[in-house]
């Protein structure tokens, strides 16, 4: 995060005065988010709710890194998808929604999903990481890019009526390869899930980030935060570090 080039405005303490009478954040806590960069990866049914609310919050800028154009199946749950662009570009669609929300947001639009090739540059960018994609060589890719790059990522993830949520802190916590060393060979691009899971975890994956950019409360490093919706049952599992880890490991550390 780069030192603050302005100081909030009479404008912005009126957007955010709800929160910032939360004990803890204050106008240095908003301050943190006016200076920082999120990069989210996808924003579909969890990176579009991650980064409305993200603008809403008062980040000051998001790169928003999603390939293609709008499509039919996409508009149940990709809340800054409209029917009225469907045929056009994603990135385009959201940087519209997002900037009638907050026009002071800056947004670079990447109309690329992220991969081996550009996920260091990417990363490179921010100062953390929303990962909202949804396939496997994706996340490995931001992973090693946020781990040898000392970035923290928010680590977010749906399926059908169930999602997970953990934060890495690289050099703390495991990391993304020490739960899934090499994609899935079963796991396929389309799977079910209803936009409202998505939309649940997307705004807790906002909420991490925000607390990790600003210093409130306490993430969830270390841990992992499941989700079964169709029972409304939660659980918060404690995460060790894979000393073989190719990405991460430590020969010190617990397995």
């Amino acid at each position: 995060m780069e030192p603050s080039k302005t100081t909030l405005t009479d404008g912005e303490r009126a957007t955010y005065e709800w929160q910032l009478d939360v004990p803890g954040f204050g106008e240095a806590g908003q301050q943190k988010l006016k200076d920082a960069s999120v990069l989210v990866s996808r924003v579909g049914g969890l990176g579009s709710v991650v980064a409305y609310e993200l603008a809403a919050a008062g980040v000051g800028r998001m790169v928003l890194a999603h390939a293609g154009d709008i499509k039919h199946s996409d508009l149940n749950r990709q809340l800054l998808m409209t029917h009225d662009a469907l045929g056009t570009a994603r990135v385009a669609s959201a940087e519209r929604r997002l900037l009638d929300l907050n026009p002071r947001l800056e947004i670079v639009k990447v109309p690329e999903n992220v991969s081996e090739a550009n996920a260091a540059r990417l990363v490179g960018d921010v100062d953390i990481i929303v990962d909202c994609a949804p396939l496997f060589e994706e996340r490995l890719a931001m992973n090693r890019a946020a781990v040898g790059q000392g970035k923290p990522l928010v680590e977010c993830a749906m399926y059908e009526l169930q999602a997970q949520i953990t934060t890495v802190i690289p050099g703390e916590t495991p990391c993304v390869a020490c739960l899934h060393p090499e994609p899935p060979p079963a796991w396929q691009r389309r799977f079910p899930v209803f936009g409202a899971v998505s939309g649940t975890v997307g705004c807790l994956g906002a909420m991490e980030a925000i607390k990790v950019l600003s210093g409130l409360g306490e993430p969830l490093a270390g841990r992992m935060i499941t989700m079964d919706m169709r029972h409304m049952s939660f659980h918060t599992l404690k995460l060790k570090r894979r000393g073989d880890c190719e990405v991460c490991g430590n020969p010190n550390a617990e397995t």
